[in-house]
């Protein structure tokens, strides 16, 4: 069996919670096996091979293929239903108020829509980046995606990446803010850094973000436009998930420099060399409109814009602008 299979169910899941039945299936993963051949393997007796095995035929990880005759003996070969198992569940919990998972780009706005929202939902957030929150819209794992990805072909933010994951669906793109990214280093800048191509000297030590967030699709974009590869960074390969994260990294000295946005640097009083305003955008299935109008509301509510403005470097002039692709 050469397939990946998909689990979705809890018994299934419970089942490989038992290392015990984990080596099993492994087992039969890779070729069918019998009960005695099993116990040999596994260092065990044949008896308890078969209460294991069982539970895994019971939950269908596991099938009886053929019986075999070996002299006198019949023996019963099994196999794994798949090649190979992929885990894909979340655990929600049961709420009075509508669920809504948020998943995509770290951003300082949105924990504040979120706190705004609180009355009328019960809101989980990942941070995963822009790229990744996407793609976990596409598969289910949230209701609204954040991202600000430049497409370096048009110079349109967010829409080329939208249209492109998702040909086949309706989506809403709501702007949530525009907001400055640039450097953040400690205060008086003692590094003197001032462009990226600084960050190739020897003496500056990045940390960077995550694989799949707006900010890293950007800076590596840049970095071939300047014509530096990643070993020329020091610090290239250490990443962190949000921007606090970044700025906190600086704070604490255990990088010169960090990609990130302005409010999370002037929060923790670091210095910031802005390179550019990007557009953060908010998206879901329009299908879906109607059950996210208080969140439609609420971004060009004044109370709202207000707290956004306290933000340094956001702008909220086209919080709330909405388009369907």
């Amino acid at each position: 069996m050469n397939d990946i299979c998909s689990l979705h169910t809890y018994p299934q899941i419970e089942a490989l919670a038992d290392p015990q039945r984990l080596a099993i299936l492994q087992h039969l993963m890779a070729k069918p096996a019998t009960l005695t051949q099993l116990a040999a393997q596994l260092d065990h007796s044949p008896a308890w091979v078969r209460h294991h095995l069982k539970r895994l035929e019971a939950v269908g990880l596991v099938e009886f293929i053929e019986t075999r005759k070996k002299g006198r003996q019949t023996e019963r070969y099994y196999r794994a239903v798949a090649g190979a198992f992929l885990i894909q569940q979340m655990v929600l919990p049961r709420c009075e108020k509508p669920l809504l998972v948020f998943s995509g780009s770290d951003d300082l706005a949105w924990e504040i829509l979120a706190r705004h929202l609180e009355s009328h939902f019960h809101i989980l957030t990942l941070p995963v980046g822009s790229l990744n929150g996407l793609v976990n819209l596409r598969q289910g794992f949230c209701q609204v995606a954040g991202c600000h990805i430049l497409d370096d072909q048009s110079g349109e933010y967010n829409l080329p990446t939208i249209r492109h994951l998702f040909p086949d669906r309706a989506a809403t793109v709501i702007t949530l803010a525009h907001r400055n990214q640039g450097m953040i280093v400690s205060p008086g800048n003692p590094k003197a850094i001032y462009s990226l191509s600084d960050l190739a000297r020897p003496d500056v030590h990045l940390i960077n973000r995550n694989r799949g967030s707006g900010t890293r699709l950007w800076f590596d974009w840049q970095l071939r436009q300047l014509g530096l590869v990643p070993a020329q960074i020091q610090g290239y390969g250490r990443e962190v998930f949000t921007h606090r994260q970044c700025a906190l990294a600086v704070k604490n000295h255990q990088a010169d420099v960090a990609l990130g946005v302005e409010a999370a640097a002037r929060q923790e009083g670091l210095d910031f060399i802005p390179l550019f305003q990007e557009r953060y955008d908010l998206t879901f299935f329009s299908e879906f409109e109607p059950d996210y109008l208080p969140l439609l509301d609420t971004l060009t509510s004044a109370r709202f814009r207000q707290a956004l403005r306290a933000l340094p470097g956001y702008d909220s002039s086209e919080s709330g602008r909405c388009q369907t692709l």
